[in-house]
């Protein structure tokens, strides 16, 4: 059974001119609205129906935070393993999509971990040789570096191919219907260990963080048919029965290349803390609300919004979420509470998140980046070409071409790979 999806232009190239992007995302606009008409509704009553959903999410929010509690799940990591996360708490997690879990990895470990990063790039003269953030967005947080261009270490490999990571990764990813119309869209107990960066941010240090945006995709999201199936509930007048945590037809959507773009369906993004960090000292915040995705995609739709802009998001560039178009969600952004060396911190990989401004920083601010993104056919294609960057020391390729590692001797070499990271990168 399939859904008929909107008859969407020809998907622009993402260095296409600025008039050919305007006159696609003209015809993509007039196309959606026609398709939301045919259903009876208007897309002024479908909106109204995301808003009010919303609202009440947005002031449970507010209201939590009155009481000075804490928005964020927090679920130890013990119990987890042992499978005694309560009903009370998976649906918590469920309601939010985002979760600290503490005591992932023993805090020594982590701190060991961290230790093993810093002796890696040393001992390799990174600073030496560093040429300057490659990437504008994660360049704009002011401090030099904050982001290491460093993919390939002991450290960040061993956190991908342990046990601990893959139960963690396992658990989340069972939160997602994984399983539609006889289709199996992913493969929740493999992960394909999807590589991304560290951060080391020092005591003292001043970042101008990161403003609120969103990864999955840019015009791609409304443009593409396998998005338009993903999403289709939206986009014919049934959004009550949208549902964020479906992940039909999302494993083989294609995306604008660029340097902010993700080639992997992920579940849950992620990272690992390496230090620990308190609440207000430049954390990540998000939008607690997975069903968000509906105001952001039907926002463009409205009248007050140029036929030609789709709220700012465009191509190579991450999708923003800003006051002037999104004001009743940002009321919601949410910081993370105290988290330790070990801890990790997740969350669903369509919501909003930021990263707080920080100056004269108390204490390291230091994280792996380690997703969620299980075995997909999508995941899969990927995974090849990472094979390749395995090997060779390269950065990946949804990452800057720097390739710092390639003559770094002590990287992470295939023979310290365990059965996890074989399979994880296709080398089963």
């Amino acid at each position: 059974m399939t859904t008929p999806t909107t008859q969407a232009p020809p998907l622009p190239h993402w260095e296409s001119t600025p008039e050919d992007l305007k006159a696609a995302v003209r015809e993509i606009k007039a196309a959606i609205r026609a398709r939301i008409e045919a259903s009876g509704r208007t897309v002024e009553e479908v909106w109204d129906a995301v808003t009010a959903q919303l609202s009440e999410r947005v002031e449970e929010i507010e209201e939590t935070k009155r009481r000075g509690e804490s928005v964020w799940p927090v679920i130890d990591y013990a119990d987890i393993e042992a499978g005694t996360v309560t009903p009370e708490q998976l649906e918590y997690l469920h309601r939010r999509g985002c979760v600290v879990i503490r005591g992932h990895f023993e805090r020594e470990q982590a701190l060991a971990w961290d230790q093993d990063i810093v002796d890696y790039v040393e001992g390799n003269q990174f600073f030496e040789r560093y040429k300057g953030p490659a990437d504008d967005f994660f360049g704009s947080v002011g401090s030099r570096p904050e982001i290491y261009p460093v993919y390939w270490s002991a450290a960040q490999m061993q956190a991908r191919q342990s046990d601990r990571m893959a139960n963690v990764q396992a658990f989340l990813n069972r939160l997602w219907k994984s399983e539609s119309d006889g289709v199996q869209w992913f493969d929740p107990d493999q992960d394909s260990l999807y590589p991304d960066r560290i951060r080391r941010r020092p005591p003292g240090a001043s970042s101008g963080g990161l403003g609120a945006h969103l990864d999955p995709g840019t015009l791609d999201l409304w443009m593409t048919s396998a998005y338009q199936q993903a999403f289709r509930h939206l986009f014919d007048g049934s959004v009550e029965q949208y549902d964020p945590w479906d992940a039909a037809h999302r494993t083989a959507g294609p995306q604008y290349p660029g340097s902010t773009m993700c080639s992997v369906f992920r579940t849950f993004q992620g990272w690992t803390a390496l230090s620990d960090m308190a609440h207000d000292q430049g954390v990540l915040h998000t939008v607690p609300i997975p069903e968000a995705m509906a105001y952001l995609m039907l926002r463009p739709l409205l009248d007050d919004v140029a036929e030609d802009d789709m709220c700012g998001t465009t191509v190579n560039q991450v999708f923003p979420a800003i006051e002037k178009w999104h004001p009743l969600l940002m009321r919601a952004l949410s910081g993370i509470p105290d988290v330790q060396a070990g801890d990790s911190v997740w969350w669903h990989c369509d919501m909003i998140h930021s990263v707080a401004p920080v100056e004269d920083q108390q204490g390291w601010g230091n994280v792996m980046y380690i997703p969620a993104a299980p075995w997909c056919p999508r995941n899969e294609k990927y995974a090849a070409s990472v094979r390749e960057a395995f090997l060779n020391g390269d950065s990946p390729s949804d990452f800057p071409e720097e390739h710092y590692e390639r003559s770094w001797p002590d990287r992470f070499a295939p023979e310290q790979l365990n059965d996890t990271g074989r399979r994880g990168l296709g080398m089963r």
